[in-house]
């Protein structure tokens, strides 16, 4: 294979694209001192910043003062599901717009967190001008907050999502991608990051546990769910092999896996969410497993994540071309109807850094 073949990924035409960013500011002693109670500081500051974002024309941003973490997923329409400790958003970025403050009057927030959604068209290839947008936009808050000894974190989240059996639909049509690393993109569009910053990119598959797959590992009215956990890590480990992919997890617990740099972030799990943390500096294999032989869920997830080597020159589309091939390998050894059933791989690339005021 030609290096130059190597660098593309052949994606389904039909290939959605997310991107939103997050402003984190640490919530002090010394911020809350200049607001008589909770709730008048999450409004005060929520009122600066919607009105900041109309004069920045920012079309979608969200205000999270209740510490529930954001998921973004693309829908026709717009929703808002709130749960113990996730605000999931669907929205379509070409239509949907929004200002919305998510608060708890008496909660003392950990940090206040504004979520960027972006909007438009080709939102991949606009993600550099909508992040220095972003970056603009905080430059001009932070003389604005009433403590400027903050430490504000920013985190770009972006991930390309399809169906690996859209051919099988009779969606031949493919678009051939050459990915890069964010840093290099924005770069080559007049959007220099900070030096330092980190960035882990990864890749996410759910797969739903069908009846049909269930029957055809499982005898009869079992209780003991091992054997179909077993063949699925067995036949996901092996298909990553395969391709050289060290860096893999496996979660059947029913939490929200959450994938992080351990070299940059805590990964202690929640009630709702399995962090998995990889080091994608470290060559040796990293494979992470949470199932419980007791429990039967209805969703598989399974991650692979991109090694340091992967980011550089051609290493993203080789990487994909791997993961597309071992994913191939690992569903043609289950019993999937390919017309009927979807698999969403989602290719995900996050970035974060610290900007202090």
């Amino acid at each position: 294979m030609s290096l130059s073949h190597q660098q593309k990924v052949y994606i389904p035409k039909d290939v959605r694209s997310n991107q939103y960013i997050t402003a984190e500011i640490k919530v002090t002693d010394a911020l809350l001192a200049h607001y008589p109670d909770y709730k008048t500081c999450y409004q005060t500051l929520s009122q600066a910043i919607f009105a900041l974002a109309d004069q920045e024309e920012i079309r979608n941003l969200h205000v999270i003062t209740n510490d529930k973490l954001p998921v973004v997923r693309f829908h026709t329409e717009a929703y808002c599901f709130p749960t113990a400790e996730q605000i999931i958003f669907f929205y379509n970025p070409e239509y949907h717009e929004s200002q919305t403050l998510h608060s708890q009057d008496d909660y003392r927030a950990r940090k206040i967190r504004i979520v960027f959604l972006a909007t438009g068209n080709d939102i991949r290839s606009n993600s550099a001008t909508f992040h220095a947008k972003v970056q603009d936009f905080v430059a001009k808050l932070m003389p604005q907050l009433p403590e400027q000894n903050l430490v504000l974190k920013v985190r770009d989240h972006q991930h390309l999502s399809y169906d690996l059996f859209a051919k099988a639909k009779g969606n031949k049509e493919t678009h051939a991608y050459k990915l890069r690393a964010i840093d290099r993109r924005y770069k080559a569009r007049n959007c220099p990051l900070p030096e330092g910053h980190g960035s882990i990119c990864y890749v996410t598959v759910k797969l739903p546990l069908s009846r049909m797959l269930k029957q055809a590992i499982l005898p009869a009215n079992t209780e003991d769910f091992a054997p179909l956990y077993q063949k699925l890590e067995q036949s996901f480990v092996d298909a990553a092999a395969s391709k050289q992919l060290k860096r893999i997890a496996m979660v059947a617990n029913g939490l929200t896996p959450l994938v992080r740099n351990s070299k940059y972030d805590q990964v202690d799990g929640t009630d709702e969410v399995q962090m998995l943390g990889f080091d994608p500096n470290i060559e040796e294999q990293q494979f992470i497993r949470h199932w419980d032989a007791d429990r039967l869920v209805e969703m598989v997830s399974f991650t692979i994540v991109a090694g340091e080597k992967d980011s550089k020159d051609a290493g993203y589309g080789r990487f994909m071309n791997n993961v597309e091939e071992a994913l191939k390998r690992f569903t043609a050894q289950l019993e999937l109807d390919k017309s009927r059933q979807d698999l969403i791989v989602r290719f995900h690339q996050h970035i974060s850094y610290n900007q202090a005021s």
